[in-house]
């Protein structure tokens, strides 16, 4: 495992790559970032948002989604993997909001992670995104990223991953690091076919190196 200043170093180089990056999730309000934030468990935010340009009009408040039959939900996010259990979890989830915050989303990562499908990431995203509370999301991409690069071990779990960047990265940049991570992760440093020959970071990733090496 890499050390802390050599990891901010790498993250400053990603950070660079990446200074535009934000939430690509489409949404209007907190609302809405919690429903396609639920529903991009183990999918793309591109299909999330087909998805969500015709779900967001058709459904607007907890109680519209409350009311609709389960079937007719699961129709609506077919297309999505996992839409079963995300259908059921997206009426428990608004059941909660009318039953104990007054339809709004909750402002604390306690209250989040009460609701049917919110952990710990989607809490974390929905705090930065919607609220702007600082926190750093652990994704498939970040956790990823971190472990290929030597951030973390890589036996570690989401939330070692999470405490460590945290505790790499000021805490004013928590939020724009999770989303340039992510992208590092999603357009450069991919799953299978990883962007290591033209990569700035080769020369201190010992994962790019064996890759370039085989």
């Amino acid at each position: 495992m890499i050390s802390k200043k050599k990891a901010l170093e790498m993250i400053d180089v990603i950070a660079d790559m990446f200074p535009d990056a934000e939430c690509e999730l489409k949404h209007d309000n907190a609302f809405e970032l919690t429903i396609a934030v639920l529903l991009s468990a183990q999918c793309t935010d591109n299909l999330v948002n087909k998805v969500t340009r015709s779900l967001f009009k058709k459904y607007k408040t907890p109680e519209d989604y409350v009311k609709v039959d389960l079937e007719e939900l699961q129709d609506d996010i077919r297309s999505i993997g996992l839409y079963r259990n995300k259908s059921k979890n997206i009426k428990k989830l608004c059941e909660s909001l009318l039953e104990k915050f007054d339809g709004e989303v909750p402002h604390t990562h306690k209250e989040l992670e009460s609701l049917a499908g919110v952990g710990r990431k989607t809490a974390n995203v929905v705090m930065s995104v919607a609220f702007g509370e600082p926190s750093l999301a652990v994704d498939t991409h970040v956790e990823r990223v971190s472990k290929r690069l030597g951030i973390n071990r890589w036996k570690d779990n989401v939330t070692q991953v999470e405490d460590r960047l945290c505790s790499i990265i000021p805490k004013e940049r928590w939020s724009k690091s999770h989303h340039q991570l992510i992208f590092f992760g999603r357009y450069h440093c991919i799953a299978r076919k990883p962007k290591c020959d033209i990569c700035p970071l080769l020369e201190d990733c010992r994962e790019g190196q064996k890759r370039m090496k085989a």
